[in-house]
């Protein structure tokens, strides 16, 4: 990983979108505080189209679809994208799976949760779980005291176990039954909502994140930005961005959106 500052104002200048994590990229110490939101505005308001992606469930992104500055949200891992349209009032909600195939994951999830309860102690389901659509997320150390890196293994062995996906988040270790990824439905959702080809455009983008789940979209964009606080996972990620921030949390993601601005105010004064 390099520094942030080494990413070249030729680079910056060049991006359109940036896509990004919440949890602990956003967020700090499981707040949104006041600058990072104001930063998310500030892209957006500078004409970036800026898209969460998070493992957080469906009822809270329906709710950051409607209220943040943001053009569409991608929640539960890329199982879903939402997009709301202010003008008409209308929500746009994209499923990778259909109804039946979401009902049957569930049904499914249930054994893997009786495991994990039952054999890592100190694990938990989430409190957000009764917004979800389509996964189980164990809370290991968001509403329960933090469980050892061997705990939080185990658990996503437990989901890989009984042939589920498992992603290790700063959080959660979220589990789903399903071929799909963040980086999956990021596709399908530039190709439907930005009418970008993401293969070919991918340097135009941004992704920032913070841990283990956020691996495929590091591997991916080349100019990936992690904040401070993925350099936690060095040795349990799978892939690391190209660049990282000097702050942790929110406050590394307003240098990144900080970065971004000053090339672009730059650009349309010369």
């Amino acid at each position: 990983m390099k520094p942030l500052s080494a990413m070249s104002v030729q680079t910056r200048r060049a991006i359109e979108g940036v896509f990004t994590d919440i949890d602990d990229t956003i967020t700090t110490d499981g707040r949104l505080h006041a600058d990072a939101y104001a930063a998310i505005e500030n892209l957006s308001n500078a004409g970036f189209a800026v898209v969460p992606i998070t493992g957080r469930p469906a009822g809270w992104c329906d709710m950051v679809a409607r209220f943040w500055p943001v053009a569409g949200v991608i929640g539960e891992n890329g199982a879903f994208y939402f997009r709301y349209h202010a003008e008409t009032n209308t929500m746009v909600r994209r499923f990778m799976q259909s109804v039946d195939e979401r009902t049957e994951g569930r049904r499914k999830l249930e054994k893997v949760k009786q495991r994990v309860l039952a054999e890592v102690p100190g694990a938990a389901v989430s409190a957000d779980q009764v917004y979800r659509e389509s996964d189980l997320a164990i809370d290991f150390c968001e509403d329960v005291p933090p469980l050892t890196a061997e705990a939080v293994d185990r658990i996503a062995a437990i989901f890989s176990e009984e042939g589920a996906v498992a992603k290790i988040s700063s959080i959660h270790v979220n589990g789903w039954y399903g071929s799909y990824n963040k980086l999956s439905m990021t596709r399908l959702f530039a190709a439907e909502v930005l009418d970008t080809d993401l293969e070919t455009n991918k340097s135009l983008y941004v992704y920032c994140g913070d841990s283990p789940n956020d691996a495929p979209m590091f591997g991916f964009f080349p100019n990936a930005c992690g904040v401070a606080n993925v350099n936690d996972f060095i040795g349990r990620i799978e892939a690391l961005p190209a660049y990282v921030a000097e702050g942790r949390g929110g406050a590394g993601f307003v240098e990144i959106a900080n970065a971004l601005l000053t090339a672009r105010t730059a650009q349309i004064r010369s």
